[in-house]
């Protein structure tokens, strides 16, 4: 994989950036991540990019670049895509991995804070939060995201206030976890099952751009259906999984 900094201090950080239909916004995404990890001095970073089954140029992108690459076949969705970089970073043996979006809405100054916050407060999982010091803005996605920190308070005790972001950093128990269990998933529910089971969890300040090119695939319906299924698998399902 690619590395964006010289031996540092021995930790290593995996940056996995899940894309599918990238192609307008992965190569400013991967100039601007190679440059901002270039830029700290503590860490040693790589990153990779897992290719979803893109129809587009995403893969032909990365071939011409150099990105370093994972290439699935077809397209298997947010889940099986982000566990094939865990599955890569735990044969690797990284210390760390962090969920990073291709479309441009995480800015990655912000990646050395979520390891120095997980090596400084000894979290398994830190997550980069929109709302550690603001309030959020009234919408249907803010109200479910809302929903979704009230329920994980209630089954875990544990103060979450972004639940839904998905600049996430996870320590090499929760790589591993990542890597061999199919049903842990880069979503809520698995974050408030971890913290259930022992997992320190974190969250460091960050600010969200809007995406560098495309729309979401979340539309205001499918953003209702996901913070339904979400607070329905953190009360119900969790407990179940749990027990088996």
């Amino acid at each position: 994989m690619k590395k964006t900094g010289g031996e540092k201090d021995g930790k290593r950080v995996l940056v996995i950036v899940p894309a599918y239909n990238e192609e307008e916004s992965l190569e400013h995404t991967v100039k601007e991540l190679e440059y901002c990890l270039a830029q700290q001095s503590r860490w040693i970073f790589d990153y990779v990019i897992v290719n979803d089954g893109s129809s587009d140029r995403t893969r032909d992108i990365c071939k011409a670049n150099g990105y370093p690459l994972l290439d699935l076949p077809v397209n298997t969705g947010l889940t099986t895509a982000f566990q094939t970089g865990m599955k890569y970073a735990y044969r690797s043996g990284y210390d760390f991995a962090i969920q990073f979006d291709a479309d441009g809405q995480h800015d990655p100054q912000y990646l050395p804070a979520l390891v120095e916050a997980s090596v400084e407060q000894d979290a398994n999982i830190v997550i980069g939060s929109r709302f550690v010091n603001q309030a959020k803005e009234f919408s249907m996605r803010m109200i479910g995201s809302t929903l979704i920190s009230a329920i994980v308070r209630m089954t875990t005790g544990v103060r979450i206030s972004d639940p839904t972001s998905g600049m996430r950093l996870f320590d090499a128990t929760m790589v591993e976890k990542f890597a061999q269990e199919n049903y842990f998933a880069p979503e809520p529910d698995t974050i408030a099952y971890s913290i259930r089971i022992g997992a320190r969890a974190v969250e460091v300040p960050v600010t969200m751009r809007e995406r560098f090119a495309g729309s979401s695939y979340l539309t205001a319906t499918k953003s209702i259906m996901y913070m339904m299924r979400m607070g329905a698998s953190i009360l119900l399902l969790q407990w179940i999984r749990k027990a088996r």
